[in-house]
Parts: structure tokens; sequence; C-alpha cells
């Protein structure tokens, strides 16, 4: 059962995810790290799952880990660094919330040409459940932090609720740092030292 989160408080606890490098159309196993927050400030613990490279698997592997965690019962939210991951194993964040009982907020830096996302999709099997996890994270929102332009999106929360908790975990740069420290972890996972730029 969903808890509505009635007031954001600064050190909300979040879990945010990224995956790391790949080598494309290789079908092996790609590191997903979660990194629990408590706002944008205090990291609290870190998650890993392996999803296959433009495989169906990354909806379920993350609503399994966060399901199992130790931190489940402290955490409110869970950021994604967008809904494709792995290549094109996209998470459905309306199963995700349901499976979780947590709200769901992807979030980039880039506008979706959702076009274009389409004709890729069409490429591999499974289009339609693939294609059906896009439709499902709704429409794509955008607000500016720290003068930058970020998109996002929701499940099981409401936009000004969602944003606010953006501007919130958003303390060191444009993204939310639990986004953020995902995206190092993972890359140093998979290649032995972090990268910026997620």
């Amino acid at each position: 059962m969903m808890r509505p989160i009635k007031r954001v408080k600064n050190q909300i606890r979040i879990i945010g995810w990224d995956d790391g490098p790949f080598s494309k159309g290789s079908g092996e196993d790609v590191p997903v790290i979660g990194v629990v927050f408590r706002g944008g400030e205090f990291l609290d613990g870190v998650l890993r799952v392996d999803v296959k490279n433009d495989g169906m698997d990354a909806t379920e592997k993350i609503a399994e880990a966060i399901n199992r965690s130790r931190h489940k019962d402290q955490l409110r939210v869970i950021m994604l660094d967008g809904i494709s991951y792995a290549g094109f194993n996209m998470v459905d964040i309306k199963l995700l919330s349901r499976e979780t009982g947590l709200p769901v907020i992807p979030v980039t830096r880039k506008k979706v040409d959702f076009e274009k996302f389409r004709n890729a999709l069409k490429k591999l099997p499974g289009f339609q459940k693939r294609w059906e996890a896009v439709e499902n994270a709704g429409p794509l929102y955008h607000t500016s932090v720290q003068g930058k332009d970020i998109y996002f999106q929701t499940a099981g929360i409401e936009r000004r609720t969602a944003e606010r908790i953006i501007h919130i975990s958003a303390t060191r740069s444009s993204l939310p740092e639990p986004i953020r420290v995902a995206h190092l972890i993972a890359s140093a996972v998979v290649r032995g030292e972090s990268i910026g730029g997620a």
C-alpha cells in the first residue's frame, strides 16, 4: 500500500538508480546500482542488480531488490535515470510503483524524442510490452534546476511534489544526488573508475 507524501522533508529517503556502461547488442548482464540518500545530503546504502542488455527484466529486478532491502521501510521515493536501462530494457514505472508501494520519478537532462525511441524499440522482440512501459511513464514534465533544463515523469506522485523532491535532492549539480552518485558507482563497477555525466 502506498503511503502518500503529505510533506516533503529535506532528508526524505530516496533510492536512485542508474546503469553501468555496456557494449551495445552484446546481450551481456549490465550492473544497475541503487543508492539510498537522505535528500541530497547523506548516502545511506547501496544496492546492485544485474539486468540483460536489451532484455526485459529491469522492472522486476529493481522491484525485487527494493522489496528485500533492509532500507525498504524508510524509503519514500524511487528515482530513475530515465526509464531505459542496459540499452532498451524498459522500466515500467506504474508496475514498479505498484510492486514496491513507492512513487517513482524518472529524471533526465534530455527531452525524449518519442518517435525516434519508438522506431528503435520496433527492432527488438517484445515491442508491445516495451512500448507499453513508455506509455505508462506518462507525460514528460519540465523544470529548471540550477539554471539547467531537467525533464521528469511520475507514477504514484503529484507533479508538484515530484518537482519539489527533485529540487531538494539536486544539491551538487542539476541532477538529483541519488542519480548522480548511482551513475558514478555503476561506472566504477564496470570500468574500475567512475566517470561523470549521468
